[in-house]
């Protein structure tokens, strides 16, 4: 055998071969009935208010064996907001807070996402209240991963997350500093399901 047929022949033979395409991420989307947007806030120095928003929908791209994460995209219902008590609700949704009328949305999109270990680690993304942008960074835990034990079926995840803003960067500064707190501490508990 020449060493032109030898060539050619390596050539036809690794062509030929099985070629190992890179998976894509799989596309997650946030499960509305388990999931749990909810903010604490200091008032008047003695106590935290405890409240939460009932609407949040979602979604992000996630492989689970290289923690490729990306597209993450969540909008919340500024209205929706619940202290479990009407009146103050209703201020939150007002200009000195939420602005919710004008600002119907709360938006996060992410921009980037740094593994720690095999269940946590930090995303990065642009928070818009008020229609004021701002970056933050949530601390994020997968607690499980696995197929649901009933009704669906499909993979799904479960995840905590956290993070701090100040308030006053979105051009809140009602009652500031002594009266309503600067610091908002979010909290976010969901299960998001595999949508392939």
């Amino acid at each position: 055998m020449t060493r032109q047929t030898l060539t050619a022949a390596c050539t036809v033979a690794a062509l030929s071969l099985p070629q190992m395409a890179k998976a894509e991420p799989a596309n997650w989307q946030i499960d509305r009935e388990h999931a749990v947007v909810a903010f604490t806030i200091m008032h008047a120095g003695y106590a935290k208010v405890l409240g939460r928003f009932s609407e949040i929908e979602g979604q992000f791209t996630y492989d689970p064996e290289t923690q490729e994460l990306g597209e993450v995209r969540a909008t919340i219902g500024a209205q929706s907001v619940d202290t479990d008590h009407e009146k103050r609700d209703n201020h939150v949704r007002s200009p000195d807070f939420l602005d919710a009328e004008a600002n119907p949305q709360i938006t996060f999109v992410g921009t980037g996402s740094t593994p720690e270990t095999e269940t946590t680690g930090t995303v990065t993304g642009e928070l818009t209240i008020r229609g004021v942008t701002k970056p933050v960074t949530l601390d994020v835990t997968l607690n499980k991963r696995a197929d649901y034990p009933c009704c669906h079926g499909k993979e799904t995840l479960g995840i905590s997350a956290s993070a701090e803003i100040l308030r006053s960067d979105f051009g809140s500064t009602y009652a500031l500093p002594d009266f309503v707190g600067d610091a908002v501490n979010i909290i976010l508990e969901f299960e998001a399901i595999r949508s392939e």
